[in-house]
């Protein structure tokens, strides 16, 4: 296995941040983790990770369960990373889309030109 830090290094890459990288691989790690885990997991402020998990919900980097406790309040969520295909995945199809525009910025002038269309293919 690598290093932690090439894989932090390789994980924000994909996810554009440290502190995402910190929480998608404790997660990883861990395979469900309570807010409070991961707070204390990654090191990072309360408020961070609340702000980060949040985003990475809405935008698909992880799912959560809601447990059920029986008390009165809230019941906290179990936080669960997506795969890391499903992650490659959603940064290859970025990847993609840049590329397919900068491919058609030259066509777009000419429409006797067909457009051109890159595909990344990842195998599992």
């Amino acid at each position: 296995m690598l290093p932690n830090k090439n894989i932090e290094k390789a994980v924000e890459g994909i996810l554009k941040s440290r502190a995402r990288s910190l929480v998608y691989i404790y997660l990883l790690k861990n395979n469900g983790s309570l807010t409070q885990d991961i707070i204390r997991g990654t090191k990072l402020h309360p408020s961070t990770v609340r702000e980060l998990l949040s985003k990475m919900f809405n935008e698909r980097q992880i799912y959560r369960k809601k447990l059920k406790k029986g008390l009165i309040g809230k019941n906290p969520y179990l936080y669960y990373p997506i795969s890391p295909i499903e992650l490659l995945k959603k940064h290859a199809k970025e990847i993609e889309d840049g590329l397919n525009k900068i491919v058609n910025l030259s066509l777009s002038k000419n429409k006797n030109n067909k457009l051109k269309i890159v595909k990344i293919n990842i195998k599992e």
